[in-house]
């Protein structure tokens, strides 16, 4: 709590990567809890106090896992700072961890997540589709099995799987929000903006849900949404979400506002000046000086 004493009432506390939420859990009601087997990497926490959310605001604090290593980390809730604040609707989605899955799609979902940290993706590929054959309504699995798909490049595939997923659950978060990378990838624009749109009505702090709506509606040629899109995806994400700066610098481009283009390039470079963008980044400002 904001004094320093412990919880009284459980809160979740969700795992976040780019792609969505990695995992969740609750807290019991002394504040504890434990998220098992992370795969090393950049993670967001994010805690929000569900039960009492006319009180704090939701937290997160970025973390860092290192192989074999354990992280213990203790985080403060915020008080709101007055009741003018909006209060955050969030519709959370309960079916994506409370479904009734059959202990053998249970089973072949975890060795999918064992061989998908160890890298070995087609066979965890071959795992999700055995769970899915077991319980074909899976949701985990059938999110899983899209993300999978779509960082392999395999987007038509990943559709599928995607699609069954939010007409089983049209509140679950990542599905919608995988959905929606997908078909910008695809330049499918005004669907993927669709599914982004209530891939945001469910996580309107997601970063990544932000940075994907502004890339589609930049595809439809909806700048000033693109605009805010992007301004909302670097504001929540911080240094890791600067990418989203480089789609808004070719947004003021796009429409001649050569000055905000190259300030928000240049921040882009002092944020990441060793990010893949970077090169092309120089290039642009070279052509613009």
């Amino acid at each position: 709590m904001p004094d320093g004493s412990p919880l009284t009432e459980a809160v979740k506390v969700t795992l976040k990567v780019l792609r969505g939420d990695q995992d969740a859990t609750h807290t019991d009601r002394d504040g504890r809890f434990e998220l098992r087997h992370v795969a090393a990497g950049e993670y967001t926490l994010e805690v929000e106090a569900d039960l009492s959310r006319d009180r704090f605001e939701i937290t997160d604090e970025k973390i860092t896992v290192h192989p074999n290593t354990p992280n213990f980390i203790t985080l403060t809730l915020k008080p709101k700072a007055g009741k003018t604040q909006t209060r955050r609707d969030k519709t959370v989605s309960v079916a994506m961890l409370d479904q009734k899955v059959p202990p053998a799609a249970k089973r072949e979902f975890d060795n999918a997540t064992s061989l998908a940290r160890e890298g070995k993706a087609e066979e965890s590929i071959a795992a999700l589709r055995r769970a899915l054959a077991i319980y074909p309504d899976y949701l985990m699995a059938l999110n899983d099995l899209g993300a999978q798909l779509l960082e392999l490049g395999r987007l038509d595939e990943a559709l599928t799987p995607l699609r069954a997923a939010t007409r089983i659950d049209p509140n679950s978060f990542n599905p919608e929000l995988n959905l929606g990378v997908v078909l910008v990838r695809q330049k499918n624009f005004a669907e993927a903006l669709a599914a982004l749109d209530r891939a945001l009505s469910a996580e309107p702090s997601s970063p990544a849900a932000h940075l994907y709506a502004g890339l589609a509606a930049s595809g439809t040629n909806d700048d000033a949404r693109a605009e805010r899109e992007l301004k909302s995806a670097y504001e929540l994400g911080g240094q890791s979400f600067a990418v989203a700066l480089v789609h808004l610098g070719k947004v003021y481009l796009k429409r001649g506002d050569k000055t905000n283009a190259i300030s928000t390039l240049e921040r882009y470079l002092q944020e990441d000046p060793t990010g893949s963008n970077a090169p092309l980044v120089k290039k642009m400002l070279a052509d613009l000086k």
